[in-house]
């Protein structure tokens, strides 16, 4: 287990109808220059999804759902570094829920209000883990960040 305290940052920002929530989010960090950015809230709806679910492993990350329609977000969490990480629960119009891993296409219906931190003292990347296949987040403190500087 890797554990590091930090300062809090939040920025509040609030996405329209078509804009891509996830491009929309990865560009919003990048141009804030973020280095350890999180997902604290999300509200509103989507038309497209692209998702992964959860049966996927290293050897098989083909399981992927492409939805269309109207649905509410009713959890957005993740790590919103370079190679972001981030899970979505969407629930359809009738109230049944689905989630992933999401990989693109979340297309805003009416808005999408978001909540992001970022813990200002620290630094997330993602490295390869051999144990699990994928690249896994590394969180790297003032001490570590200027070693590699």
């Amino acid at each position: 287990m890797t554990a590091a305290g930090s300062a809090l940052q939040v920025h509040a920002v609030r996405f329209g109808p078509g804009q891509e929530l996830f491009g929309c989010l990865q560009t919003f960090v990048e141009e804030r220059r973020l280095r350890a950015p999180f997902i604290i809230t999300c509200v509103g709806s989507v038309t497209k999804a692209t998702l992964r679910l959860a049966n996927a492993t290293a050897t098989n990350t083909n399981e992927v759902l492409h939805l269309s329609g109207r649905f509410e977000i009713v959890s957005l969490v993740g790590t919103l570094n370079r190679d972001a990480h981030v899970h979505i629960s969407l629930s359809d119009s009738e109230g049944r829920t689905i989630g992933g891993h999401v990989l693109g296409d979340l297309e805003v219906f009416t808005t999408a209000e978001v909540v992001i931190g970022e813990a200002v003292d620290l630094q997330f990347s993602r490295e390869m883990d051999q144990q699990t296949g994928f690249p896994e987040l590394v969180v790297q403190t003032p001490s570590k960040m200027e070693k590699s500087a």
